[in-house]
């Protein structure tokens, strides 16, 4: 979770319903909150997030930045288009990443 979202009932209620909470805090740490940021478990599931949000920008920038119809069926088919619009980008590094490895190897 973003910092924004933290608060003492939050966690409390979070961590009741999550296994591995990973909840960033604003301000100065306890020392009990500083041991815990401090685990590898957190460390590892706090750069998933930020994975996750580098991907969420990435849809943005693909279309998804907001949604003009608010019909549930239009709106599940302009996700649909974004989300193919991501993968088409993937694809396209792909290709050009092996491209560029034979062409390596043609010059060789």
């Amino acid at each position: 979770m973003d910092k924004e979202f933290y608060s003492k009932e939050n966690k409390e209620l979070l961590s009741t319903a999550i296994l591995h909470l990973v909840m960033l805090k604003k301000g100065k740490l306890s020392a009990r909150e500083k041991e815990e940021e401090l685990q590898k478990k957190f460390i590892k599931l706090r750069n998933l997030h930020s994975a996750v949000e580098s991907n969420i920008n990435q849809l943005e920038h693909n279309g998804l930045d907001s949604c003009p119809d608010k019909e549930l069926k239009n709106h599940k088919r302009y996700i649909s288009l974004g989300i193919l619009s991501y993968n088409l980008h993937q694809l396209s590094k792909i290709l050009l990443a092996v491209q560029a490895a034979q062409g390596i190897k043609q010059a060789a």
